[in-house]
């Protein structure tokens, strides 16, 4: 009877009841600190990293044209990522685009973006809202035809062009596919007839005359009749 309530009884409140709740407060206790401190970690990045993205948006917009999954056959199965298509302008006059793949979407954006502001170029824009002349642009199987607008047209173009031109700061103009649909050669091809676009003091340049000889041309007939 001396040994029940001794040996038995209090060994088992002393030792299993107080070392389990121990061990459950102090493993509760580590786990909670390292995952707080994680997360308040987590936290000082996104926002940094939000911080940097708005300052750059201040000074070049950015245009996100589609993201498309592609799939990668290997040994095993397939391994799936993204790729993303992106335009980059400053809204006067210079624009550019790229594309990025990776494994995870904001990766590949990343790196459309970074190829896209490597790749812009400068379009010489008449009074800052459209083109100088019209323009007909091909890559591969894309085709597409760029005219000048009067003011108060808008941009009349739709796909991958309209984030072109509105990347680039252009206010009037109409724009045309006659190609393909693929957002890849509608981008080049548009690029390609933007590359292709002058001035008229460059024009008149390279003829050895002056801009008023070069824009002031009218039809004799007009001129006969006045």
């Amino acid at each position: 009877m001396a040994r029940t309530p001794g040996g038995g009884g209090g060994a088992r409140p002393g030792g299993g009841a107080g070392a389990r709740p121990g061990g459950r407060s102090g493993g509760g206790r580590s786990g909670g600190g390292e995952r707080s401190g994680r997360g308040r970690g987590d936290g000082d990045r996104s926002r940094g990293a939000g911080g940097e993205r708005e300052r750059d948006e201040g000074e070049l917009v950015e245009k996100l044209v589609g993201i498309n999954r592609v799939a990668k056959v290997v040994k095993g199965g397939r391994r799936f990522g993204f790729a993303a298509i992106v335009i980059v302008g400053d809204n006067k006059g210079r624009v550019g685009y790229g594309a990025g793949k990776a494994r995870e979407v904001p990766e590949a954006i990343r790196k459309a973006t970074e190829q896209a502001r490597r790749s812009m170029i400068r379009v010489p824009l008449r009074e800052g809202r459209t083109l100088h002349h019209d323009i007909i642009g091909r890559y591969g199987a894309g085709e597409v035809i760029v005219r000048a607008a009067k003011p108060g047209t808008g941009i009349i173009a739709g796909g991958p062009m309209r984030a072109i031109f509105e990347a680039l700061g252009v206010h009037d103009i109409v724009a045309k596919s006659v190609g393909t649909s693929n957002p890849h050669n509608m981008i080049k091809a548009t690029f390609q007839a933007l590359s292709r676009s002058v001035n008229p003091r460059s024009v008149a340049a390279r003829r050895g005359r002056k801009v008023s000889e070069i824009l002031g041309r009218r039809d004799p007939a007009a001129e006969a009749r006045e």
